[in-house]
């Protein structure tokens, strides 16, 4: 239903143009070594993912602004709904944003790829 939109690319981190294969090595987010290894190049369409060198560093700003609403979502809820106190909501945000880093540093990395490159239909199953 999403496929064609840049929310779906995002979210699966699948090749920006063609949408059909994903942009990383691994699936296994929470390995070290294989968080940010990415392929060269999109096998179905061709795409090449770094578009100049350090083309990535860029990604590193929408990170904070992906972190910082990660860490607002957790206070809030544990402020109104769970109503802790400042020291267990101290914990569960530093503890949320530790867990989420992998999966803050992929969606970075897929919102800043799709700001710049846009979904072909011509090339999706070519």
């Amino acid at each position: 239903m999403l496929k064609g939109t840049k929310i779906y690319s995002i979210l699966t981190g699948t090749c920006p143009v063609c949408q059909e294969e994903s942009m990383y090595t691994s699936a296994n987010l929470y390995n070290p070594k294989k968080t940010q290894e990415m392929r060269e190049r999109c096998s179905n369409c061709g795409t090449k993912y770094k578009i100049e060198p350090s083309f990535f560093y860029g990604s590193m700003y929408v990170s904070y602004g992906v972190g910082v609403a990660i860490a607002m979502l957790a206070f809030a809820v544990t402020y109104f709904l769970l109503d802790m106190s400042r020291w267990n909501i101290f914990l569960v945000i530093t503890a949320i944003s530790i867990f989420s880093l992998p999966i803050v540093i992929r969606v970075s990395r897929n919102i800043w790829i799709n700001i710049f490159m846009d979904y072909d239909p011509e090339k999706a199953k070519s």
